[in-house]
């Protein structure tokens, strides 16, 4: 499993914008799929946004498509979600996570499935 550690969170009003950080321990990055998912109050934990080892293919939800943007640096182990045009919708706590490449490939990486490591989760409140 990889240890991942999520920053970057925070209270922000609608419109303006947050980077969410994270840096993984544990396995060799460059190959792993990682992975962006946000939960609600009272709602079920739901995908967001997701990009592929080596070849950083970009994956989002219709409901972020064109504000967020999720990137990654393997030379320093982290992956990135810049949001913009934030929303009240978007409150949530943001989860990281990491899934074998193979894995990946194999399940594709906007369900919960392929993922075998997760982050603590780092709370993002959108004021209106």
């Amino acid at each position: 499993q990889v240890q991942l550690v999520e920053s970057g969170g925070g209270l922000v009003q609608a419109g303006g914008s947050l980077r969410l950080s994270c840096t993984a321990s544990g396995r060799t990055f460059r190959y792993d799929a990682m992975g962006w998912f946000r939960q609600a109050p009272g709602k079920e934990r739901e995908f967001v946004a997701a990009i592929t080892g080596l070849t950083g293919r970009t994956s989002y939800a219709d409901s972020v498509k064109g504000r967020f943007t999720i990137s990654r640096d393997n030379a320093k182990n982290t992956v990135y979600l810049q949001m913009n045009s934030l929303r009240p919708e978007d409150t949530a706590v943001y989860f990281c996570a990491a899934a074998r490449g193979s894995t990946a490939l194999a399940m594709g990486v906007t369900t919960l499935d392929p993922y075998d490591s997760w982050g603590q989760g780092t709370q993002v409140t959108v004021s209106s």
